[in-house]
């Protein structure tokens, strides 16, 4: 943490608030930047949580990248169709 810091280099990691002691101090978490980044990976990992658990994509179950990578292009293009259903269940 202290070379990211000499480096002048905020380290984006989440901030341990329970009664263990955190990495991440006040120094870091007060800058507005950190918020955001916090949001921007909250939003990031319910999509890959959701890859892993909805679109069983926590195991690969073919062999190969390619076949691997066209697996996770159409799991992400479901998630990408559920959320437009939603968001056109919302509007109406």
């Amino acid at each position: 943490m202290e070379q990211l810091r000499e480096l002048n280099v905020t380290p984006d990691v989440a901030q341990n608030t329970t009664k263990r002691s955190s990495a991440i101090d006040g120094r870091t978490t007060r800058h507005e930047g950190y918020e955001v980044s916090q949001r921007q990976r909250k939003r990031v990992e319910e999509v890959l949580g959701w890859l892993k658990s909805v679109a069983s994509m926590r195991k690969a179950k073919l062999r190969g990248r390619e076949r691997v990578d066209l697996m996770f292009t159409f799991a992400a293009a479901v998630y990408n169709l559920v959320g437009m259903r939603n968001l056109a269940a919302a509007a109406a």
